[in-house]
């Protein structure tokens, strides 16, 4: 077995567990905010698309082309959504056109790969001058997920998860944004988003955010 393809197996494993089919965390309010922000009539890349739980969102009125490295769950977003797909190591070469796509979207995958600042920095050569780079990542260093550290406990972190490689705090992660993009932004999304508007980084499940080439 080649490497990428026990890679393949780890994430085509790790899906059939921890993930039902055409789920997403938070499905809607990150669907919602794609969409918003996305609009109509656009080329758009979307890596670590998995089965489209979240392209769904977005994918009617736009030209998609999705990146994923297990061939099962892009073999149901092909289906179900009509998108064109194209199994990827992210952790490698894309092999797509530069100053091609009006968006990138990223949602919650930079977490899942070595060397994010690298990957960033192929979705700003993958963009169109102007183009927009869309996702989210969850925010490990919440003050709830702070106070479970303490305590050693795991359970219900972004730790938890085998398949994180990368912990972001808010501020980490926008200053990882601001290396190449401009006009970088993140939103508090979760339950008791509104207090992170006094203590941001804080009260924030995940974080939601938007940056300009």
């Amino acid at each position: 077995m080649n490497e990428n393809s026990a890679l393949e197996q780890i994430y085509q494993n790790h899906h059939r567990k921890s993930r039902k089919e055409f789920f997403a965390i938070l499905a809607d309010e990150r669907g919602d905010f794609l969409k918003k922000n996305i609009g109509s009539g656009k080329k758009v890349l979307d890596i670590g698309c998995r089965d489209g739980a979240l392209t769904s969102y977005y994918s009617k009125g736009n030209t998609v082309l999705g990146l994923d490295i297990d061939s099962e769950a892009l073999g149901k977003a092909s289906k179900t959504l009509q998108i064109e797909t194209k199994k990827v190591d992210l952790n490698g070469e894309w092999g797509v056109p530069q100053n091609h796509f009006d968006i990138v979207v990223a949602a919650e995958v930079v977490e899942h790969l070595y060397f994010p600042s690298q990957v960033l920095r192929k979705a700003y050569d993958s963009l169109k001058p102007g183009g927009l780079i869309l996702g989210s990542v969850p925010n490990a260093f919440s003050l709830k997920n702070r106070i479970k550290y303490l305590f050693g406990i795991k359970k219900g972190t972004p730790l938890s998860d085998p398949t994180h490689i990368n912990q972001f705090s808010r501020k980490e992660f926008l200053d990882l944004l601001r290396k190449d993009f401009k006009e970088a932004t993140i939103e508090p999304l979760g339950r008791f988003a509104f207090f992170d508007r006094f203590f941001p980084g804080l009260f924030s499940f995940d974080l939601l955010f938007r940056a300009k080439k």
